[in-house]
Parts: C-alpha cells; sequence; structure tokens
C-alpha cells in the first residue's frame, strides 16, 4: 500500500472559501441576528409553566437555542484557525470583534429563558423532565435552572454580557494581538533565525544548552521590554472578572471555573493534595536530570533538554503514521478517525512565521469535523502534542449520536479525552523502543508530561489564585507579578528548578483566555484521570474502546464524579483514587533513573 502524503496546512476553505474575505463567512456571520431575534421571539412569549403541558413549547425553544450555538460556534471556530494561522491578519480580528458582540447579544437571551426555568416551582419542573420530550435534557435544563438562582437580575446579566464585548473579552483579544506581534532573533546552528513565540518556544527541546538559553533570554527580554502592557491587559481582564464576582455575591475566585467544570471543591483539594504529597520522587528526577546535563539545579530552559545523543525526530509524515499505529492497536474507530483527520486536511502544523504559539483543537459543529492548530518541527514532544489534539477531535467524533445540546463537555474532561490518546502513544513508544537510548528518551517524555501536569500547572494554579486575591485590592504591578510567578514555581517544583521563568504570566496565553477562567487544574484533573481510564483499557483490550466511547458520550451530562463512580466505580473527592494514578507515574521515574544510572 502506497502511503498518503498529508497536508501539513488545513483546510478552512470547506466551509468559507476565501478565508476572512470569504462572502459566505460574512453572510453567515450577518444571519446570526435573525437567528437570534426568532430564539428571543420565542422566549419573551414563553410563559412559566404550571404544568407539563409545555414541554413541546420548551423542546422547541431548545431547538431554537440548538441552531444559534452550532451557528456561533462554527463561525467563532474558523475564525479562530483564522486568527492562529496568520496573526497579522485583520480582517479576520475585525470579523471576531463583530461576533463577539453578537454572541454577548445571545447572553441575555438565554439568560432570561434560564431565569424562567428556575422560577417553576420543582413539583411543575420534575414532570416536564418525565415527559418524552425533555427527559433527554434533565441535566443541562437542571444545571440551567440551578445557576439561574446564583445569577443576578436579567437586566443586570444583560449589563455584564454588553460591557463584556468591549472589556473582558477585548482584553483576551488584545493579548492575542500583542503575543502575535513578537519575534526574536536566536542563532541556530550557526545562523540567526527571526522567529515567533511559538517557533522560540520549540528551541526548549534543543540539543544544544546555549541554544535553549539563548531563546529563553530572548523570550525573557522582549517581555521585560513590554512587561507594562500585558500586566495591563491581565490586570483589566482579572478586574472585569472579579467585578461581576462581587456584584454576585462570589467570594472564591474559584467558584466559577469548578461550576463551569461540574467538580466539587473537594475533588480539587483531593487532587492537589494527592500530588503535594507525592512530590519528593519528582523533585528528585529533576536533581538527577541536572547532574546528568551537568549543572547543578534544573533551570527553567532545560526541563526539555534531551538526555541521550540519539533522542529520535519525525518528520511530520512519519510522525503522523507513528500516531496511527497504536491508535489502531486501541480501536480501529479511533485509528480510522484519526486517518481522516490527516488525509483530509484537519490539521494545521507547518512550521512558518506569523502563527499563534501553542496548539488547540476546535470542533466544527455544523460540519461534523474538527481542526486542529499546532507548529510541527519533529520533536517527540510535538508528536504527543498531535496525539493530544487529535484526542480531543475523537472526544467531538464520539459525541456526534448525542444532541447537540448534549454535547457541551467541560475542560477538565475534554483534556482527559486528549491526555488519554496521548498516553496511547507515548506508552506503546517507550514499550517499543529498539535500543535503550531511544527508551530513556521515549520514557523521559512521558516523565515530563508528568512534570508539566505535576508542577508547572500547579504553579499556573498557584499563581493564579494568589494574583487573584491580590487584585481584590488593587492593581498588582510587574514586580509583584513577577514575584507571585517566581514563589509560584519554586514551590510547585519542590526545591527541583534553579532558574525560575519569572515572565511566564506574560508569555503563557492561558492566564488571557475569557471563555474558560483558571486555565490550568483541568489538565492536571484530565492527566490524572485519565490514568485510570487507560489502566483499564490495558487491562481489557482492543474490546474497551466501545465502552471508552460511552464514557465520552457521558461527559456533558454528568458531574465529574459521578462520571467517575459510574464507568470506574471511584470516588475522586478521595485522595486514594489520585495517589494510584501519581503512582504509575513514580514507576516512569523509578525506571529512567535506573536506566541512566548505570
Amino acid at each position: 500500500m502506497v502511503n498518503v502524503k498529508y497536508p501539513e496546512v488545513w483546510d478552512l476553505d470547506v466551509f468559507f472559501p476565501g478565508g476572512s474575505a470569504s462572502s459566505q463567512l460574512i453572510e453567515h456571520i450577518e444571519s446570526l441576528t435573525p437567528k437570534l431575534d426568532v430564539l428571543k421571539g420565542k422566549i419573551e412569549k414563553f410563559e412559566v409553566p404550571q404544568n407539563s403541558d409545555a414541554a413541546l413549547e420548551i423542546q422547541s425553544i431548545l431547538e431554537s437555542i440548538k441552531e444559534v450555538i452550532m451557528h456561533i460556534s462554527q463561525a467563532g471556530a474558523v475564525l479562530s484557525c483564522l486568527t492562529a494561522q496568520d496573526t497579522t491578519d485583520r480582517d479576520a480580528l475585525l470579523l471576531q470583534g463583530q461576533l463577539s458582540g453578537i454572541a454577548a447579544n445571545s447572553s441575555p437571551i438565554l439568560e432570561s429563558f434560564n431565569q424562567k426555568l428556575g422560577k417553576i416551582d420543582q413539583a411543575t419542573f420534575k414532570g416536564l423532565l418525565e415527559t418524552a420530550e425533555l427527559a433527554q435534557f434533565e441535566f443541562i435544563l437542571t444545571e440551567w435552572r440551578e445557576k439561574s438562582k446564583e445569577s443576578l437580575s436579567e437586566e443586570e446579566e444583560a449589563l455584564i454580557s454588553a460591557l463584556g464585548v468591549d472589556g473582558y473579552s477585548s482584553w483576551g483579544q488584545l493579548y492575542n494581538m500583542l503575543i502575535g506581534d513578537i519575534k526574536v532573533e536566536v542563532e541556530v546552528d550557526g545562523e540567526k533565525k527571526l522567529l515567533s513565540v511559538g517557533q522560540a518556544n520549540n528551541l526548549s527541546s534543543h540539543k544544544d544548552r546555549t541554544v535553549r538559553k539563548a531563546a529563553f533570554d530572548a523570550l525573557e527580554k522582549v517581555f521585560t521590554e513590554r512587561e507594562e502592557f500585558f500586566a495591563k491587559t491581565l490586570n483589566h481582564l482579572a478586574g472585569f472578572r472579579l467585578a461581576v464576582y462581587k456584584k454576585r455575591g462570589w467570594d472564591s475566585v474559584t467558584k466559577e471555573p469548578l461550576q463551569i467544570n461540574r467538580m466539587k471543591q473537594e475533588t480539587i483539594d483531593a487532587m492537589w493534595g494527592a500530588i503535594t504529597s507525592r512530590k519528593a520522587i519528582f523533585a528528585g528526577y529533576l536533581q538527577h536530570k541536572a547532574h546528568l546535563l551537568g549543572t547543578e539545579h534544573l533551570d527553567w530552559f532545560d526541563f526539555d533538554a534531551p538526555v541521550t545523543d540519539s533522542t529520535a525526530t519525525m518528520s511530520y509524515q512519519d510522525g503522523a503514521e507513528f500516531i496511527l499505529k497504536h491508535f489502531g492497536r486501541f480501536g480501529s474507530e479511533m485509528e480510522s478517525f484519526a486517518r481522516t483527520a490527516f488525509e483530509d486536511g484537519w490539521i494545521e502544523a507547518e512550521d512558518r512565521d506569523n502563527k499563534r504559539p501553542g496548539g488547540f483543537c476546535t470542533g466544527m459543529p455544523l460540519s461534523d469535523q474538527s481542526r486542529i492548530f499546532m507548529t510541527y518541527s519533529g520533536s517527540m514532544s510535538n508528536v504527543s502534542t498531535l496525539a493530544h489534539e487529535l484526542g480531543h477531535a475523537f472526544h467531538t467524533y464520539a459525541l456526534r449520536p448525542v444532541h447537540p445540546l448534549n454535547r457541551r463537555y467541560a475542560m477538565n474532561v475534554a483534556e482527559t479525552a486528549s491526555t488519554f490518546a496521548e498516553m496511547i502513544v507515548a506508552d506503546a513508544a517507550v514499550e517499543e523502543a529498539t535500543t535503550e537510548q531511544e527508551k530513556i528518551a521515549l520514557l523521559e517524555d512521558k516523565i515530563q508530561r508528568s512534570v508539566a501536569f505535576f508542577m508547572n500547572i500547579h504553579a499556573r494554579y498557584l499563581f493564579e489564585t494568589r494574583f487573584y486575591e491580590e487584585r481584590k485590592k488593587g492593581i498588582v504591578s510587574t514586580k509583584r507579578l513577577n514575584e507571585l510567578m517566581e514563589e509560584a514555581q519554586i514551590e510547585a517544583h519542590a526545591g527541583g528548578l534553579g532558574e525560575t521563568h519569572p515572565h511566564f504570566w506574560a508569555s503563557k496565553m492561558h492566564f488571557y483566555i475569557t471563555g474558560v477562567p483558571f486555565y490550568n487544574f483541568p489538565y492536571t484533573f484530565g492527566y490524572l484521570f485519565s490514568l485510570s481510564i487507560y489502566a483499564k483499557a490495558k487491562e481489557e483490550g482492543k474490546g474497551f474502546e466501545e465502552k471508552y466511547m460511552a464514557l465520552l458520550r457521558d461527559t456533558a451530562v454528568m458531574t465529574v464524579e459521578e462520571l467517575a463512580m459510574k464507568h470506574l466505580g471511584e470516588d475522586i473527592t478521595k485522595e486514594d483514587f489520585w495517589l494510584k494514578g501519581i503512582a504509575l507515574c513514580e514507576e516512569d521515574v523509578a525506571e529512567f533513573i535506573a536506566l541512566t544510572s548505570k
């Protein structure tokens, strides 16, 4: 069989030909307001039900909500792709601003419906949920109803949404422009190169320490020069969010992210508690790696440094085949799905200028497709990222039989699917290593992810919770932001870190995302939660794929505590659950240290 050459540039024209100049895209965005008007009319006519006879009317409203959400999401996803692939695409940014305004207009309309749900008496509401029309929507209708009880009045919530267009959301968009305009000059293999932030970040795995340090120093220098811009952006984004929380009477800055992720405070406390209690072995790994690299402590720019001379690189084509091979060993559906993604141009992987840093996966709900964005430079870490994003896309694929309103899963379970896919590839690669040096390199790639989730993400969580508490009292200075970041990194790495990255708060886009606040702990949740699922998958073999897809289909209609109990039989509010997953990661560290101590 002749291998198909997989494109490294995605196909967006299949949705709206012509990119940001597409007349079809503009028409699509302009069609959203009439759809909102139809929905608004239905909700205005809707009277608070006194009995279950209103089930058909509610079902009709839900179908209109589905239409609006899917059409807004489709446009939003395409515009995210356009602005990511070319940060100089000003037309796409203008359209994104226009769409943000329309999306903001939808919020008070949906809030009005939620408020009416909240006014239905409990007996009537229970009766409505028992009807054939509404039974499948029990979880989301209950969630919306409960959320409405914590909301302000319709008028106040509408005002917050309206002000958010030029306030909250715009600060996040400003960050994307600021980061997209940054270029740094780094000498790589004797040649001076002008790199984007994403390209410079990819040098963190370069074998030459002087190159890694040069890239790190160049980024730190430019972030130092522009720190006031980033500090103002972060302070005002947080200030807007805190003003809303205060108005709603919310004291805890984690209330909203926990609500969005459908999880309890006890669950996140148990997770971080378990991790903190077992950090010593990972700090020991950091110290051991420092010795292997000939340094006293592991500096920030050494985390991804290769420890063997035979560290493998893979072309994009080979990386794709590698992923397909190992997905196929888990299940035929996952392999077939990923092959479609590679062959049909779902992935933007080309290493070029003017691309946004980082990676993401976004769904195109009207087209039953996804798009994956990253910058692929050939490292095993890039292969892992590619598998990770394909895991997100497979999650969306698994949900296709489910009603669109029951597909709106939270970030923590989204990261479960992605890290599960990543683990399939990483674990199989270690097992199949043909030489000891190759095994060491692949094993370390796995451990680096554990360190990232247990330490780097913990540092982000510590920084963000502390920053928000200080922001309640007023603007936080750049000096203090740097201090908070360094303190969090030192604490989270449990003594295993040398030189810190004080401007990490400026370089990491996750702190500036407005759609999901506290875009950090769900990664760690997903990683450890997926370890338990992965253990079951290894135990049951290929037959587990169907059970896995059933779990994915439940991710948007249950709390994570209910999901774990139903599919894993586990209580995730207890540290014992999390310790089981951590123990598997400790085995990798022990094996790595043994292999590299000979």
